[in-house]
């Protein structure tokens, strides 16, 4: 796998086409985060870890274990999730660049010295950096 974000939000994506409750995945530090941040911001009900091992699930490592959200009408809360920057061309941007998502409806994800952080956050930090994706 060259890109495990790009299949984080593969896997996000497809999980809410078909209307799944919820999702496994192998577990590193900044899909994590990734999912903490969507958590925070209402996007998804719940991001946990779920211990590997011999009493765990099949595998031997941790892995992700997220809850998707849904609207009353039964439409997924995550309409759109875009990798941005990618292992063959990373985007970064400066404070004064920073993505607006949908008017401000949607968000990016930005990797900033200070850690991951949404676009709105970066902008109150004076914060630029690497653009990981956007979510309308």
């Amino acid at each position: 796998m060259m890109d495990p974000i790009a299949d984080m939000f593969t896997r996000i994506r497809n999980a809410s086409a078909v209307k799944k409750a919820e999702l496994v995945m192998p577990l590193s530090k900044i899909k994590y985060a990734i999912a903490k941040i969507l958590e925070t911001e209402g996007w998804i009900k719940k991001a946990e870890i779920v211990a590997g091992g011999p009493n765990g699930h099949h595998s031997s490592f941790d892995e992700l274990k997220i809850t998707l959200k849904y609207r009353k009408n039964g439409k997924p809360q995550i309409l759109s999730l875009q990798r941005v920057s990618r292992p063959g061309l990373k985007i970064y941007v400066s404070k004064d660049e920073l993505p607006t998502v949908l008017n401000n409806l949607g968000m990016a994800i930005i990797s900033t010295s200070s850690g991951l952080m949404t676009n709105r956050e970066a902008k109150k930090q004076h914060l630029g950096g690497e653009v990981i994706g956007e979510i309308f």
